[in-house]
């Protein structure tokens, strides 16, 4: 006779994964006609509850996983639960958002269903409080599928944030999250027919399985991030405390951290000097080879057991002696590609550094970094030169960030840009700015920036750019 397990795991996990969505689905229906201000009610008392949790939280994210730092899991919890739960509470997502009286055109926000939102191991508990936030701020149901290293603590997290919800008048099973993290839970969650909408943040695969899943996806992959540092900088030793600061945060977990650094020739040897003041050694050809043969295993793939890891630590595992305060290892590179292990994405404290003759040798590096796993993510700039700061000059189609600030910004879509031939069909517009008189044109996946006088200040839209005063719009 044969033996059947009757406990097989991936059967167990599947099995919790279709329950789970089928009562977010009831919890859903039971929440379909919830007002603004009633979400909104919900929305704050589960940021309070998520805010008096961020040290228990953190705590746990560092124990379960390995990664990352608990002081930086900490502030990250914190950001999500209190400053980003007071941005939504402005927002209006359900009901009448606006009316165009003249073009008689009414907005009315509507929620999806039930949300599958996948949840990474290097930033689980911070990813899912903001994810739960933003799925209850919209009327939605939401299932987390956190990564099998992270399961414990995501499942408190949500936990947590349940009974503040259901305290405030929420039904019971808004929230809810799979147990164990298994990857065929996981995907059964993102294919089942009662997910209405999938929200991915995770490797290349899981954001690939995301999109194949037949749902609505808002994904974001792997980045490999490149900062230029262009001679007009107004501060060398500032750009690269910024560059250090942003890259050992948290131990390089985040996406969005600078990756490769691209330094402007004129500045080169100031700009090293600083980083070196600033916490980072450099590697020789040797020690560069050690550390590719540890944060990498086979074809390309990061090693687990090396993501997250202090620089100090990073530099014991390949036999070299740091000093104390080191914070990251820097590997003077000359190409880019699968031939230069420290040219990828590397989830550490490890920044690779390529010098450029000039404005267009920068561009051509950015482009090469982006584009060896970057691509659609997110690019850093730091400079003071008005005639190269527009976006367009530098990288199309990217979100990016030239302010005086530590850590890149960007969208990061895991999806490669819309290409030069597809400009002319996607809608776009001109802006002339009356402070400067400079136009700037964007399209559907850019983001622009117009260069404004002394004192003016710039904000980035979808649609283009704003400064202080109010611009002309014209079609193009």
């Amino acid at each position: 006779m044969t033996d059947f397990n009757l406990l097989d795991p991936e059967l167990v996990a599947i099995g919790e994964a279709r329950t789970k969505v089928q009562l977010a689905r009831q919890a859903f229906e039971a929440f379909q006609g919830v007002t603004q201000e009633q979400a909104d009610r919900i929305v704050e008392a589960m940021g309070q509850a998520a805010e008096a949790a961020a040290a228990e939280l953190a705590r746990l994210a560092v124990d379960e996983t390995g990664y990352g730092v608990y002081e930086h899991k900490f502030l990250k919890n914190l950001f999500n639960a209190k400053y980003c739960a007071h941005a939504m509470k402005k927002m209006r997502t359900l009901g009448v958002l606006w009316t165009d009286e003249v073009a008689r055109v009414t907005a009315i926000g509507a929620p999806m269903g039930v949300i599958a939102a996948i949840i990474p191991v290097t930033n689980p508990t911070s990813t899912t409080i903001f994810k739960c936030l933003a799925a209850v701020k919209s009327g939605n149901a939401i299932v987390c599928a956190p990564h099998p290293r992270a399961a414990k603590c995501c499942v408190r997290t949500v936990e947590i944030m349940a009974e503040a919800a259901e305290r405030a008048g929420a039904p019971i099973g808004l929230l809810q999250c799979l147990s164990t993290g298994q990857l065929p839970a996981t995907r059964e969650l993102m294919a089942h027919r009662d997910t209405a909408l999938v929200m991915a943040t995770g490797g290349a695969a899981m954001v690939r399985a995301a999109y194949s899943s037949g749902k609505p996806t808002l994904a974001v992959g792997a980045g490999n991030v490149p900062v230029y540092i262009h001679r007009s900088v107004a501060d060398v030793s500032e750009a690269a405390l910024m560059v250090v600061t942003s890259k050992s945060f948290d131990n390089g977990t985040a996406c969005v951290a600078e990756q490769s650094v691209v330094l402007d020739e004129p500045i080169a040897d100031a700009a090293i000097k600083s980083f070196e003041q600033h916490g980072t050694v450099f590697l020789d050809i040797e020690q560069q080879r050690r550390l590719a043969s540890l944060l990498f295993i086979g074809r390309g793939a990061l090693n687990p057991e090396a993501v997250g890891q202090t620089a100090i630590e990073l530099a014991r595992g390949i036999g070299m002696n740091v000093p104390p305060g080191t914070k990251v290892l820097g590997a003077a590179l000359d190409d880019v590609g699968p031939q230069t292990p420290l040219s990828a994405e590397i989830l550490g404290p490890v920044l690779s550094f390529y010098r450029s003759r000039d404005l267009a040798a920068a561009h051509q590096r950015c482009r090469e970094v982006l584009a060896f796993g970057g691509e659609g993510h997110t690019l850093g700039l730091h400079g003071q030169d008005a005639r190269w700061l527009p976006a367009c000059q530098i990288c199309r189609h990217r979100a990016l960030s030239s302010t005086r600030r530590a850590c890149s910004a960007g969208w990061a879509s895991a999806l490669a840009p819309i290409p030069r031939s597809c400009w002319a069909r996607a809608p776009g517009a001109a802006r002339s700015c009356r402070t400067t008189s400079r136009r700037c044109t964007s399209s559907i996946s850019s983001a622009s920036l117009t260069r404004t006088a002394p004192g003016a200040t710039s904000i980035y839209r979808r649609w283009g750019c704003r400064c202080s005063c109010e611009p002309r719009l014209t079609l193009v």
